[in-house]
């Protein structure tokens, strides 16, 4: 949940950093759970993934943020995309080395490590060049105008599409996070 909330606020924040403060006017830049949280995204899917014995997946509210207000909104709306994944890369690289400073196994060591791979996670997944995931901002910034009007149309139906590979075919995923927690676990 932590993670999940910093990635949505630092979106926010490098918004208003660039001008943009639709995200502070709406009281998204807040640590409060509930001001993030999407009844679909947040608790209706994750909860019938827990009683289906699927993989369990789930989604805070996006951070609202308008690239009209952004100063150069072409670079400045990508650098605002890629804020969520490089604060859980930040959140994965602070709990190796709290790994590290912990001596032995336990609770603590246990809990640190999985908060660490959960932002290894969230990172690799939202890097995945698919809307509206972050990494897809990536796609645009270096997408020819000419193919814009095709991309548009694809990107009004990528979030079924993502969805179902996140239901139906998981394991298409490993291509993904394998590689990002091989880099993790050389971190450790």
């Amino acid at each position: 949940m932590p993670s999940i909330i910093l990635h949505e606020i630092s979106h926010g924040v490098v918004a208003l950093y660039f001008g943009d403060d639709t995200a502070k006017r709406a009281g998204r830049l807040t640590l409060n759970p509930v001001a993030h949280v999407d009844p679909f995204g947040t608790v209706l899917l994750p909860a019938l993934l827990i009683l289906s014995g699927g993989p369990v997946f789930g989604y805070a509210k996006p951070v609202p943020v308008n690239p009209n207000q952004l100063r150069h909104p072409r670079n400045e709306g990508l650098l605002v995309s890629l804020a969520g994944p490089a604060v859980n890369i930040v959140l994965a690289a602070a709990a190796a080395v709290g790994l590290h400073a912990v001596r032995g196994i336990g609770t603590t060591r246990d809990v640190i490590f999985e908060f660490g791979l959960a932002n290894v996670f969230l990172a690799a997944f939202n890097l995945i060049p698919l809307p509206p995931l972050d990494g897809s901002a990536v796609v645009e910034r270096l997408l020819p105008k000419a193919w814009w009007p095709k991309y548009l149309q694809l990107r009004q139906y990528s979030f079924g599409l993502l969805l179902l590979i996140v239901l139906l075919r998981p394991s298409a995923l490993s291509g993904v996070f394998d590689p990002a927690v091989r880099l993790w676990e050389r971190l450790l």
